[in-house]
């Protein structure tokens, strides 16, 4: 038996799970409340648990011993009780490369919201403020060009190196520290 703990968070309807179908019965709920008697109550004999935001603590493991796998869909563990899941032979993974571009992608967009200025610049199109200027170059704000400045990235694992590699295709220096040596981000100045 396989039982997602809150689908909605894992997957907000764009995807399918009849794939896990195939191997074991599934149940998908939508949300589970912070509450571990109702955790414990939904998982009941379940062997293989997914969870995303729901807690999963010491009470659970005790009295979940179906339970063998616990899978985090999200980069860390914050929400499982390890040494619990540890003492009671249950194995725990999560997706250590989730959301990895996707976040850098989003921190680029903030870098980019702040050097144009967009959605202000959208809003006073949309009020007519373009089409009653004077000059044909139009804007409210002075905009920043990214080729040849400075990025410093604090903290170079996988989406500071992906945030890295994005700046440095705007034509930007890049650096980071690390508190272990990063091969990777060595060369990255060049």
């Amino acid at each position: 038996k396989i039982v997602i703990l809150d689908g909605k968070g894992i997957n907000p309807g764009d995807l399918s799970w009849d794939g896990m179908k195939e191997y074991a019965e599934l149940t998908v709920y939508d949300r589970t409340p912070h509450d571990a008697e109702e955790i414990i109550r939904r998982i009941g004999d379940a062997e293989i648990v997914l969870t995303n935001k729901t807690v999963v603590g010491r009470t659970v493991f005790e009295r979940c011993p179906g339970l063998k796998l616990l899978c985090v869909v999200a980069t860390g563990y914050n929400v499982v009780d390890t040494q619990a899941a540890k003492e009671h032979g249950v194995a725990v993974c999560n997706v250590p490369a989730y959301g990895t571009e996707m976040v850098a992608q989003f921190a680029i967009g903030l870098l980019l919201e702040i050097c144009h200025h967009v959605q202000l610049h959208n809003e006073s199109v949309h009020a007519g403020e373009w089409e009653s200027c004077p000059n044909f170059c139009y804007w409210k704000m002075p905009i920043m060009e990214l080729a040849g400045k400075t990025m410093g990235i604090i903290g170079f694992g996988r989406i500071g190196r992906a945030v890295g590699r994005i700046a440095r295709a705007f034509g930007m220096q890049v650096l980071a520290y690390n508190r272990s040596r990063c091969p990777e981000g060595e060369a990255i100045g060049t």
